[in-house]
């Protein structure tokens, strides 16, 4: 018995780290697993599954049996629920408090966005350095000019499930870095962080490495001597 009650609660703290994955994955779409292994991201997990499990406290101490009269189908429903309740339960909002132009809720969800908040500002501190050192590699020897159109399309065409918005929001963003008053080698850098975004580092690696020699900077003419 004592086995099968901490198989459950580490089941059910399994269910609610794996909701908190989930979430992390879909905020961070580029480099997810990278994106994981923060300790920002390890907290929001830990507050996961310590939601979960204080869910099926609750349950326990309530005895909730959800209608059912078998024993053992009762334990089950309690884990699931807990497992994929009690972040539902964290989102809620008891009331809301309009301070000026904000409207600020008051409630759960409240404290899991300010965790949210510190976990998105703590992975793109982490990823924001790792990308800068990654693209100025990778983006080194790529013409904006040249690639602006063809390194896009052939990114998009690799990748078969990318949302039919995404080009046209980055058709836009890439007008606006061709108006620009920045440097060739800054857009350069700018449309491959616009494109990691999107289809991930080691894509944007292959489709340079695939079309590079069309994308390259023209050799400086010679001076005469």
């Amino acid at each position: 018995m004592v086995s099968t009650n901490i198989f459950e609660w580490l089941v059910v703290a399994l269910f609610g780290a794996a909701i908190g994955v989930a979430e992390l994955i879909s905020r961070y779409k580029d480099e997810p697993d990278n994106a994981l292994r923060s300790w920002p991201a390890y907290l929001y997990l830990l507050l996961n599954a310590l939601a979960s499990m204080a869910a099926l406290g609750i349950i326990r101490v309530f005895n909730w049996s959800f209608g059912i009269t078998n024993p053992n189908a009762v334990g089950v429903a309690q884990v699931i629920v807990a497992g994929f309740g009690a972040m539902a339960i964290l989102r809620t909002s008891l009331f809301t408090v309009k301070v000026g132009e904000e409207t600020i809720s008051i409630g759960p969800s409240r404290f899991l966005e300010v965790m949210l908040t510190a976990v998105d500002r703590g992975v793109d501190r982490k990823r924001g350095e790792a990308r800068a050192k990654v693209i100025s590699k990778i983006m080194g020897n790529v013409s904006f000019e040249k690639a602006y159109t063809a390194l896009p399309s052939y990114c998009f065409t690799l990748m078969q499930n990318l949302p039919s918005e995404n080009p046209k929001q980055f058709g836009e963003q890439i007008t606006l870095i061709r108006n620009s008053h920045m440097s060739p080698r800054v857009k350069s850098q700018v449309l491959g962080l616009l494109l990691m975004n999107l289809v991930g580092e080691n894509v944007l690696s292959a489709a340079i490495q695939s079309i590079g020699d069309e994308i390259k900077p023209d050799p400086e003419p010679v001076q005469p001597v």
